[in-house]
């Protein structure tokens, strides 16, 4: 089933997301429900307590039946419909995939909700996000804020803020994606739904499908016909994750066809470890995130572990530090294109 958002037209690419799904917290998540223990010591993360086919189910019915260039349009989206009576100007994002979608759509918002701690502009989008003013973070808007900016359109999550929908459609018509993460395609042409930009959402999405895919060829012939696999360790200022199937990062490396360790091929965001536990990062190549203050982290514990020189990358030299800002907190098609180049000069040469 086809997570693609109803739009004008045809979407050129659909999530390719197999299988039953739980909605997964996103990478820039700080809180981790649903854990289970996998029998490893380890604990499955999931967040947001609707299975994938309802997600699927909900997200077939959202976007806009309306025609280029026509207003007033009606979204259908996460919490319901709203009508947009003329083409959006003055633009709110309640997170940094919204931040990416309308970047790349050549729209500079005026205001933006940063995750706590990186209240700057990823510096990846400094460049086309414009200086939108500060209106609180995900986790704690400043209403106020928002209201003075007199936008005419806000962008968010039902995951994020559906507490704050009531108030927030009163300053502006609201429309919200069900989550941020592993929908970010579908959220991408929801958000373009709502701004008249789909041909443009559809054509970075289908580069982007065009950019993962040679990815994946040239991984496979520059490794003899095989991909190698990958772990995807971050550290967090309270946990350490192994990102699985279910997050950004997971949907780059199956559209790409790079294999992942088998404790990590399990539809959810991530498993937990503890230092004792960096064993289960074993893989050929290892990349690592940190979010914050590494000092903040057990990371210095976990690679001081003796089973860390252990690791078949440690050893090779393959363990490699990345960006977190693209690679974990990246919820859009310009953080999933910067991935791929990353990916290429590690492992395509």
């Amino acid at each position: 089933m086809s997570l693609r958002p109803r739009t004008r037209g045809t979407a050129a690419v659909a999530l390719a997301v197999a299988g039953a799904l739980s909605l997964a917290a996103c990478g820039g998540s700080s809180t981790g429900a649903g854990k289970s223990d996998n029998g490893t010591g380890s604990k499955a993360v999931a967040q947001g307590g609707e299975d994938f086919a309802k997600a699927a189910d909900r997200t077939a019915k959202m976007g806009t039946t309306a025609k280029a260039g026509q207003f007033p349009r009606t979204v259908e989206h996460a919490m319901g419909k709203t009508e947009i009576k003329a083409e959006p100007k003055r633009v709110v994002v309640l997170d940094v995939g919204e931040l990416d979608n309308v970047a790349s759509l050549g729209v500079k918002p005026v205001g933006y909700a940063p995750t706590e701690g990186n209240e700057d502009i990823p510096s990846y989008l400094k460049k086309t996000a414009g200086t939108p003013k500060n209106v609180g973070t995900i986790n704690s808007l400043n209403l106020e804020a928002i209201a003075n900016l007199h936008p005419d359109l806000i962008l968010g999550s039902e995951l994020r803020a559906a507490k704050l929908y009531p108030q927030l459609s009163k300053i502006a018509p609201t429309v919200f994606s069900i989550r941020p993460g592993f929908t970010w395609k579908e959220n991408y042409l929801l958000n373009a739904s709502a701004l008249d930009r789909t041909d443009r959402a559809e054509a970075n999405l289908a580069a982007y499908e065009k950019n993962v895919k040679q990815l994946g060829a040239e991984v496979k012939k520059a490794h003899g016909g095989k991909a190698p696999t990958v772990t995807m360790l971050r550290y967090m200022p309270d946990r350490i994750r192994l990102y699985a199937k279910a997050s950004f990062i997971g949907t780059i490396l199956d559209d790409a066809g790079i294999p992942r360790p088998e404790n990590q091929q399990i539809q959810d965001l991530a498993t937990e470890i503890s230092p004792e536990k960096i064993d289960q990062a074993d893989a050929d190549w290892i990349f690592t995130g940190v979010y914050g203050d590494a000092k903040k982290t057990e990371r210095s514990t976990a690679e001081g572990n003796p089973l860390w020189e252990k690791l078949g990358a440690v050893k090779t030299g393959q363990a490699k530090n990345v960006p977190d800002e693209t690679w974990y907190l990246g919820l859009g098609v310009t953080a999933a294109n910067s991935v791929v180049d990353d990916l290429r000069g590690y492992l395509a040469k």
